[in-house]
């Protein structure tokens, strides 16, 4: 499962381990800043020691390399949010998740990215599918909004006081995000 931070994890992994074994891959070459990354990786590694679960959880370290982000995503600099730029992104990690899934010979892959309202669930899977369809691995179709699932996030996040950040965790969001609370 690929894993974009803890507040996302913390349902579909409420969801999942309760009928499978989770390797939860953090990769995000998105998150710009370092500390941000770290932040968010341990805030997730924090979930997954506290989480009762009943299947083990595999938690797996992508790395911070946000050099691979701003190559993809060159010339996409001023799109707007939910543009081509995030299809850029979201490519750019449901191949690497693909290709860890394959390097261990997992079943197959999703991503919590589902979760979010801010995210489209159809433009996810349909990325996801073509992704799997080039790498030979079966991407698994979610959309972990549904049932509740973004309102029991916020309940899980207070529940183990995850930090919930305001934005995808690249430079661009955050600009806009800090554009937004100036106005």
């Amino acid at each position: 499962m690929h894993s974009c931070c803890a507040p996302c994890s913390s349902t579909c992994l409420e969801r999942l381990t309760t009928d499978y074994e989770i390797y939860d891959y953090f990769y995000n070459p998105n998150i710009t800043n370092k500390a941000e990354y770290e932040y968010r990786r341990d805030e997730l590694i924090r979930l997954i020691n506290e989480m009762p679960h009943e299947n083990p959880i595999y938690f797996i370290d992508g790395g911070f390399d946000d050099k691979l982000f701003f190559e993809a995503v060159k010339g996409l600099e001023d799109c707007p949010e939910r543009g081509e730029r995030c299809k850029v992104c979201f490519r750019l990690r449901l191949l690497a998740a693909a290709r860890k899934c394959k390097e261990l010979s997992l079943d197959g892959f999703m991503t919590t990215l589902t979760l979010s309202p801010l995210k489209d669930a159809d433009l996810l899977n349909k990325i996801g599918e073509e992704v799997g369809n080039e790498t030979g691995v079966k991407y698994i179709p979610s959309n972990f909004k549904k049932k509740d699932g973004y309102k029991r996030s916020i309940e899980l996040s207070k529940e183990y006081d995850l930090y919930r950040q305001n934005f995808c965790g690249c430079v661009f969001s955050r600009r806009k995000e800090e554009e937004n609370e100036e106005s």
